[in-house]
Order: C-alpha cells, then sequence, then structure tokens
C-alpha cells in the first residue's frame, strides 16, 4: 500500500534504512575493493585515473539506477501499492486487451525467469555480506583468518535459525543500528576524504567514460564488479508495498547516498595515499582504536542485510504459491498483525544449506563475489524490459519517452551482464544455475496444473444434476454443514461426488466453496465474496483473494454463509480430494516434467492446511487421476 499518512513517512524512512537498504548499504564492505582488485590496479605504474574510474561508475550508478530508475520511476509502477515483478505482471494483466497473446506469454515468461533470479541473489546475499563482515578480524590480527569460515557460518546458522521467532521484535532495532551505520560509512569517508581532497574530481562521469573507452576487456570486468555497488535494488522495488516511495526517497537522499558517496570517496583517497590499503580499504579507513566496534557494528549491518533478503524471498514464495507457479508450502504468520510478517520452514531451510555451503565452498568474499551480480544484473535488465511495456501499453507513453529512459537502463545494464558473464567460469553459473533450476519448477507446475485441472473437468457433473435428485428426495439427508473445496466455481466438485457414492448420503447444509487468487494485488472487502444460493440450504461460495494478502478462509466463509443462513462453526465439516496423479494421461507434457509435477505435488499442502482450517474439521479423499 503506497498510501501512507504523512505523519508516518519519517518513522517509515527509518524503518526503511534496515530493510529496504541494508544490501545496498554493505556493499562498500567489498565493492571498491574489488572493483580495484579485478582492474589490476597498481599504484607503482597506474595513476589516480585507475582510481578515479571506478569511483566515477559507481556513483553514476547509483545515481542512475537506483535515484532514477528505481526510486523516481518504477516506484510509480505498482500494483495496489506492490511492488516487484509480480506486481509488473499484475499491471500488464490489467490491460491484456492490448496485449497479444504471443507477447502476453513473453511476459509471463520473463516475469516467472525474474522471479526465478531472486532465489539466487537470496542465497548468495547473506553469505558475502556476512563473510566480508567477518573478514575483518584479519585487520585485527592475521592469525585469526582461518575462524573467518566458521565464525561465518555460525552466523548464518542463527540468522536462519530465529526466523521461525519472526523479525517483529529485532525489526525494531533495524532503523537506529542502520543509522548508526550509515552515519560511520559517511563519518569515516569524510576523514580520509579530507587527507586527498581531489579525488572530488572522480564524481565527474568523464572519468568512467574514459576508463571504459581506455580499458576495452578489462573495462567490460570492471561493470561487473561496479554492479556490487548498487545490489538491492530488486529488494528496494519488492518492498515499495511496505512503506511507499516517499518514505523510501527521504531515506536514499537524506541518508543513504551521500554516505556512500562520501565512504567511497573516502576509500579512493586512501588507496591513493596508501597503496598498502589496497587488500581491504573499507576496514582501513578506520582507526585502529575503532576497528574491534566498527567490525561489530558492519556484522550486525550485514546481518539486517540478510534479514531483509530474507523476508523479500518469503515474500516472493507467497506470491507465487498463491498466483499459482509453486506449489502450496507451509506458510507461518509470525505475527498477524503485522503485513509480510511470515515464515517458510522449507524455504528458510533450502537458503539456510545454500549459504552454508557457498561460504564452505568460497571462503572468502573475494572468491564468491565472483559468484554474485549476475542473477542481480539479470533480474534489472528484465525488469528495464516489464518496465517500457508498462510505460506503452499500461500508461499510454509515447515511444521517445518510454524508449529514453529504458534505453539509458539497459545500455549500464548490458554492461553489468557482460561484466558478470566474464566471470562464468569462477562462480557466476551459480545463481544462473539455480535460476533455471526454480524457473523449470514453475513452469512444470503450472503446465501441470493446467493439465490436471482439464483431467478433473472430464469427470464432472454439472451442479443441476445434484439439485434435481435433492429435489426428488432420492438423496438422504443428516444433520450438519459440510464444505467442498473445489478448484473452479462450475460443476460438482470431484470430492463430492466420491463423498456421495461411497456414503449414500448428504449434509443437510452443502457449501462449494472455491478460492481464488486474482492477479491483483489485493482485493477490497466488498468484493470478497460472492455467493449463489442453487436451493434450500445448498450454497457456492467464492473467496477472492490478492497475491498480496493472506488469506482468512474459515472467517470469511462464516461471514458469507451469514448473509444468507445460520450456522454453527463447530459443526462444518471440510472435504477436500487428495489427487494421487498417474502419468499415463493425455496431458500434452513431457514425461521427465510429469514425473517432476506428481513429485511436486506430494510436496504441496493440501488447500485445507495451507489455509489453516481447523484439522478437527477436515476429510481428505483420495482419487486416483490420470495426466
Amino acid at each position: 500500500m503506497s498510501d501512507h499518512k504523512p505523519s508516518n513517512n519519517w518513522s517509515l524512512a527509518l524503518v526503511a534504512l534496515g530493510v529496504v537498504f541494508g544490501d545496498i548499504g554493505t556493499s562498500p564492505l567489498y565493492a571498491l575493493r574489488e572493483c580495484l582488485d579485478h582492474a589490476g590496479y597498481d599504484p607503482a605504474i597506474h595513476g589516480v585515473e585507475m582510481v578515479y574510474g571506478p569511483i566515477s561508475l559507481m556513483f553514476w550508478s547509483l545515481s542512475i539506477m537506483v535515484s532514477v530508475k528505481y526510486l523516481s520511476l518504477l516506484s510509480y509502477a505498482t500494483a495496489q501499492g506492490e511492488g516487484g515483478m509480480f506486481a509488473l505482471l499484475s499491471l500488464l494483466k490489467s490491460k491484456k486487451e492490448v496485449l497479444t497473446p504471443k507477447s502476453m506469454a513473453f511476459v509471463l515468461l520473463v516475469v516467472l525467469f525474474g522471479a526465478s533470479l531472486l532465489y539466487g541473489d537470496g542465497m548468495i546475499t547473506p553469505a558475502i555480506s556476512v563473510l566480508s563482515a567477518v573478514e575483518g578480524l584479519k585487520q585485527i590480527n592475521p592469525d585469526l583468518a582461518h575462524w573467518v569460515v566458521p565464525i561465518s557460518v555460525t552466523i548464518l546458522m542463527g540468522l536462519f535459525m530465529v526466523q521461525k521467532h519472526g523479525t517483529a521484535k529485532i525489526g525494531v532495532a533495524f532503523g537506529p543500528i542502520m543509522i548508526v551505520w550509515f552515519l560511520a560509512l559517511g563519518g569515516l569517508g569524510l576523514y580520509r576524504f579530507l587527507e586527498h581532497p581531489e579525488v572530488i574530481q572522480s564524481l565527474s562521469p568523464h572519468w568512467g567514460l574514459l576508463y571504459l573507452w581506455d580499458h576495452g576487456y578489462h573495462g567490460i570486468v570492471i561493470m561487473g564488479m561496479v554492479l556490487l555497488a548498487v545490489t538491492g535494488c530488486e529488494a528496494l522495488y519488492a518492498d515499495i508495498g511496505h512503506f511507499g516511495h516517499k518514505p523510501l526517497q527521504r531515506s536514499w537522499f537524506i541518508m543513504v547516498w551521500p554516505a556512500l558517496t562520501l565512504n567511497y570517496l573516502g576509500q579512493g583517497a586512501l588507496v591513493v595515499n596508501d597503496p598498502g590499503a589496497l587488500e581491504h580499504p573499507f576496514f582501513k579507513l578506520v582507526p585502529q582504536a575503532l576497528l574491534v566496534p566498527m567490525i561489530i557494528l558492519a556484522t550486525g549491518a550485514t546481518i539486517i542485510a540478510s534479514q531483509a533478503m530474507i523476508t523479500g524471498v518469503f515474500s516472493l514464495t507467497q506470491q507465487a504459491v498463491q498466483l499459482g507457479y509453486l506449489p502450496r508450502l507451509r506458510i507461518v504468520h509470525t505475527n498477524p498483525d503485522v503485513r509480510g510478517q511470515i515464515y517458510m520452514p522449507q524455504v528458510n531451510f533450502l537458503l539456510m544449506a545454500a549459504c552454508i555451503a557457498l561460504v564452505i565452498g568460497f571462503q572468502t568474499s573475494s572468491a564468491l563475489a565472483s559468484a554474485y551480480g549476475l542473477s542481480v544484473s539479470m533480474e534489472m535488465l528484465l525488469t528495464s524490459i516489464l518496465f517500457y511495456y508498462v510505460a506503452r501499453r499500461v500508461w499510454d507513453w509515447p515511444f521517445w519517452k518510454a524508449f529514453l529512459p529504458v534505453f539509458v537502463f539497459i545500455s549500464i545494464e548490458v554492461g553489468y551482464v557482460a561484466g558478470s558473464l566474464v566471470k562464468f567460469m569462477q562462480g557466476a553459473w551459480f545463481p544462473l544455475v539455480v535460476a533455471a533450476g526454480i524457473w523449470i519448477v514453475m513452469k512444470t507446475w503450472m503446465d501441470g496444473r493446467a493439465v490436471l485441472f482439464q483431467a478433473m473437468q472430464r469427470g464432472r457433473l454439472p451442479v443441476s444434476f445434484l439439485i434435481e435428485e435433492i429435489q426428488k428426495d432420492r438423496i438422504i439427508r443428516v444433520p450438519g454443514t459440510a464444505v467442498f473445496m473445489s478448484a473452479s466455481a462450475d460443476g460438482l466438485p470431484l470430492a463430492l461426488l466420491h463423498h456421495l457414492k461411497h456414503n449414500k448420503a448428504l449434509h443437510k447444509q452443502v457449501v462449494l466453496l472455491t478460492v481464488r487468487f486474482e492477479d491483483v494485488a489485493h482485493v477490497g472487502r466488498d468484493a470478497r465474496h460472492e455467493i449463489e444460493q442453487h436451493c434450500d440450504e445448498f450454497y457456492r461460495v467464492v473467496l477472492r483473494y490478492g497475491f498480496a494478502e493472506s488469506p482468512r478462509v474459515f472467517d470469511d466463509l462464516c461471514d458469507a454463509l451469514s448473509e444468507k443462513t445460520q450456522l454453527k462453526r463447530a459443526s462444518i465439516t471440510f472435504y477436500q480430494s487428495r489427487e494421487i496423479l498417474l502419468t499415463n494421461g493425455p496431458g500434452k507434457m513431457a514425461r521427465w516434467r510429469k514425473n517432476l509435477f506428481v513429485t511436486l505435488s506430494r510436496m504441496s499442502r493440501p488447500a485445507t492446511g495451507y489455509f489453516e482450517l481447523p484439522p478437527r474439521q477436515v476429510c481428505e479423499l483420495g482419487i486416483q487421476l490420470e495426466v
């Protein structure tokens, strides 16, 4: 929801410092170091232009990508205030009449792959952030180097293990801690900047352009490292729904952007004056007496940055599940009063295992930096493509107005992608493999559900068939209320037919319930339910939710039925079919994809469990179907 009260804007801006800008705010730990290292900077033979060039590229990347693209343009491309890939899809689907079926299919593939890329980012961000902070121990004593990996793994394990308790309590501390962090970034940068104020020249774009022009292949490589300065942009866009664009703009322009700029200038000034600082320019900024507190603060900031990314992956997964792109997974609402406070055990475990494996496998943040970036850069590129569609088809911008900014964005992002691809064999393959795997799962689940729906429709009977039998008193009625879950709002669900076939009786009150997740972020209360009465005490209810909402199926069903009849909540029994799938059906999918879909179906939670219906009031009926 983007319409926040003005009085809350400042408090939201404070919280956003940790939740939204944690990732981009911890980039100074490693970004400039990696730029200079991959540029092959040698103070004995190179002049200051080898330092000024990367700083210029980083500053203008922050200015164009964050200030212009995400905070000045994309912050307004929201679906009822919600941001992210699925929000762009929602916007385009709202104007689907202006897109051809082929264009819509292309958009859907782009969205699914873009969403898949975030998972690779979500695995690498906590690993590289925590590892880069703990590496500060080597500045205290080089002999502590062998403790870096074990301490990083311990911190990551602790971070993922506390997820089940929710982030509501520690979330209150995010903002103040990050204020201290950004003040420290700016203060340390200013302290070193004053030693070599000439570094201010590096903010001129000509240094960056000259560097790219003069260094050819190395210019491409450096763009893959410059990208490290703007990681976190997609999380920023996805979190717009929690804060609104005004609080994010205040946080960025007042605190984050100036602090980052000063810190990069300070690191550049330090390297020019002291070439020995090249090993780890961030921690070399810090006076020796403040090194231990700074390492502790940096570790806290990276934990916050990691927490923001983990929460973002949870939210994305919830949206994908509700839109039908992933199987139903367990979702725990850790704070019912705060939207977005959820915990997903299976996703949490997979992220933890991947992060720990990355830390153990790559050992250092420098090695891990090679794997970082490709998923981020490709996601940014795909977002620009989708934004062009939104600007042209939804906002009706003229061609030149939509093309010019997107051309600038894509020109930069192609450089990021090319620079990241250069590191493909050094680890950049990892996020791409993860994204490809998630995309295959999403596409298979989506296609498999369509095949399954067709299989269920083949055995479906019209409601009028049963109504006629009831009105002729051919069916025995027993006390109570039966709610039959149905994927379709047409015909009789298979669960009802099997129940009637085996029990030879039907409850006095019968409800056919369909829960739909729409392509919008939120559905208003006035459009929440639709109820139709077929005959005496026989109803069909359709409940509608947005992809960013947490469904309250039991409560909303009772509210809907209260308009037509009286019922006791304790007397309701929910019936759900549990499909046993066979792969020898007529569905047009490859055999391996059918097998994958069957496996995913077994992992998927039943609808009754996913909607948190009372377990003592749920009855499942096994049904064999050929897909």
